[in-house]
């Protein structure tokens, strides 16, 4: 059954691979399965057709069958499950990669989000100079934590995982800000990620909407 995926139409973030569709994109060329991809304007999000998809009129969706799912955690977790490659077969390690998945999405990302709204949305309000350095520490805070558990580790436990993915693609937000260089074990981890060429392929994918340029 083929595998259709919702991505925007016209992305605010221009192409960085920051939407996220990119992490669903990353997970399926990890597993080699192949997918679709039915671009959405902001107009259709919140149309019928897309609202019966995605109740919160966002994407990414994803379609296979019969099968409907939205949120990126759970579309992931859905691909890891039913395709190896990014879950261990080991009972317990597969349990804790589960773990880190929800870590990035619940612990580290809200910090990492409340950050960029701070900065982009709210920098104009008179009360954000003195807001915008206690969000900072919010974020430096799980970012010292995370960084002493990863230690001189390639990926955060054993091999990569579906919690790395998920991992990387939320500190991927930081990377134009500067924070991650404070953090060079970090700043590595994300390069390991990005260097995967599963996601380079799902980077150029993203990327090819707005350049026009194939994917090969």
């Amino acid at each position: 059954m083929t595998i259709t995926i919702t991505a925007f139409e016209r992305s605010p973030d221009g192409g960085k691979g920051l939407a996220r569709d990119t992490r669903v994109r990353w997970s399926l060329e990890e597993v080699g399965q192949p997918y679709e991809v039915r671009l959405v304007s902001f107009r259709a999000m919140k149309e019928p057709a897309h609202l019966a998809l995605h109740p919160f009129g966002q994407i990414p969706t994803y379609e296979e069958g019969g099968l409907v799912l939205f949120e990126t955690g759970a579309i992931v977790f859905h691909i890891a499950e039913r395709h190896a490659g990014l879950l261990p077969d080991d009972a317990d390690t597969r349990a804790r990669a589960i773990t880190w998945m929800f870590a990035a999405l619940n612990t580290v990302e809200p910090a990492i989000l409340e950050l960029a709204t701070a900065r982009i949305l709210e920098g104009d309000k008179p009360w954000s100079r003195e807001r915008l350095p206690l969000v900072e520490d919010r974020v430096r805070d799980r970012l010292k934590q995370l960084s002493a558990r990863l230690g001189s580790a390639d990926w955060l436990d054993g091999g990569f995982s579906a919690g790395d993915l998920m991992m990387v693609s939320v500190l991927l937000r930081l990377k134009s800000s500067g924070v991650l260089d404070d953090y060079p074990n970090l700043a590595a981890y994300v390069a390991r990620g990005e260097a995967r060429p599963a996601y380079k392929r799902a980077f150029a994918s993203q990327l090819a909407v707005y350049t026009g340029e194939p994917t090969g």
